[in-house]
């Protein structure tokens, strides 16, 4: 009798008998519904965790991207600035610059800080002093014009503003602004401040909120006297082709230069920034994984449970015939089945959401009156979302795995049950 009992027959590794068996352990009798529960939440666990990790890194990413983009759209990926001397022979050094292979644009710039008011509200602002052929090759400005025109930008005294500012001072274009510098021209009572009014020519949108509320852009002759800077520029903001090649461009740039300068590359000059996103951003990762391995643990709670109620079942099968392969391909087919669907669910549900995210944030903003990712917090003024192909297979990979490592031990627990322990009491 126990040699029959012990005596096993050879299947094909997952046989269909194996597959069907599965299938209806995951569809549960009444008697076990505490187990389909647990099998249902694990279900829910491991999509949840798919599903928030994917929509979670594709935020990060294209809040890093835009971010990236709209920065090194308006500041250069090198700022050039002088040492020992001014910069008054500016115009030979930029130009030497852009001779530079790799170099799309060399714009002289003068920087000042100013209060812009109005009749009805004032701001602090950073004016640019900009010419107009390096204001019409700033694609971030000049395609997102939302009124007014840049042409013809160096003719007058005109400036361009930011959406928000206008908005703040209630202006629009053609309207009047006044600049007061703290620096204006030198009495015998001291320094006093420069107080002029310069008409709006065009008003413009980036989308950062920073940068719409806080720059106004001058014609470089004009921002040369209003701040006091006879020659001379700032600096020159140097725009490359590649900006995460920057390294490669540094030495270049300073034997262009031809006079002692000083540089510093876009990365210094966000340094704190972008780190502080990295870490979040890993942070966030480790966190979220936390919810996909809770989900695994749960599988494994489950199969357990499925393998103590199922003991006399296992018994009859290996009774039969089946051996201890059969048995531990049963139940690991069981336990990877709610892992892969979950899985795959998952993955879906957080394609979908990413692809909709800024409908999902604006519904979601309608819904409870309240203003989710508010554009003066977060710098932009709509949610973006950009899916990394090896980021999204890494999560994927990721949650298979332990879904799969989740079904190992309960498994190998349900092979090796002794079928004359569990008949015993039967």
């Amino acid at each position: 009798m126990d040699e029959a009992m012990t005596e096993t027959v050879q299947t094909a590794p997952f046989a269909p008998f194996e597959w069907m068996l599965s299938a209806r352990y995951l569809r549960a009798r009444r008697k076990e519904g505490f187990i389909s529960v647990i099998a249902g939440f694990s279900f829910l666990g491991i999509m949840l965790g798919v599903a928030t990790l994917i929509i979670v890194m594709a935020v990060m990413n294209g809040f890093r991207k835009e971010l990236l983009d709209k920065i090194l759209g308006l500041n250069g990926h090198i700022l050039v600035q002088p040492l020992e001397s001014p910069l008054t022979d500016w115009k030979d050094v930029a130009e030497r610059i852009s001779q530079v292979q790799g170099i799309r644009l060399a714009a002289p710039v003068v920087d000042g800080q100013a209060l812009a008011s109005s009749p009805w509200n004032a701001s602090g602002v950073l004016v640019r002093g900009i010419r107009a052929d390096d204001l019409n090759n700033l694609t971030s400005i000049a395609k997102n014009i939302k009124q007014g025109s840049i042409e013809g930008f160096d003719e007058g005294q005109g400036v361009a503003i930011g959406r928000r500012l206008a908005d703040q001072l209630s202006l629009h274009a053609g309207d009047s602004i006044t600049l007061v510098a703290p620096k204006g021209a030198v009495t015998p009572m001291g320094t006093t401040p420069r107080i002029k009014p310069y008409k709006i020519v065009a008003v413009f949108e980036i989308g950062m909120s920073e940068y719409d509320l806080g720059f106004v852009f001058m014609p470089l002759a004009e921002a040369q006297a209003y701040f006091n800077r006879s020659n001379d520029v700032t600096s020159i903001e140097v725009f490359t082709t590649n900006p995460d090649r920057i390294d490669a461009f540094r030495k270049s740039v300073t034997e262009a230069a031809g006079r002692p300068v000083f540089l510093v590359d876009w990365r210094q000059r966000n340094s704190t920034f972008f780190n502080a996103l990295q870490v979040e951003r890993n942070v966030m990762f480790l966190i979220l994984t936390m919810i996909v391995l809770v989900a695994a643990l749960n599988i494994v709670s489950g199969l357990i449970m499925l393998v103590k109620d199922k003991g006399s079942d296992i018994a009859i099968l290996r009774t039969m015939g089946a051996s201890q392969g059969s048995i531990m391909r049963i139940f690991l087919i069981t336990g990877a089945s709610i892992g892969v669907v979950g899985t795959l669910v998952g993955f879906i549900v957080g394609l979908v959401i990413c692809l909709n995210i800024e409908s999902i944030r604006q519904f979601l903003s309608w819904l409870t009156s309240t203003e989710l990712f508010s554009p003066e917090l977060y710098f932009l003024s709509k949610l973006p979302a950009e899916i990394d192909i090896g980021e999204t297979t890494a999560v994927v990979i990721m949650a298979l795995t332990l879904s799969f490592l989740a079904t190992l031990y309960p498994s190998w627990r349900a092979a090796r049950l002794d079928p004359v322990e569990a008949l015993r009491y039967e």
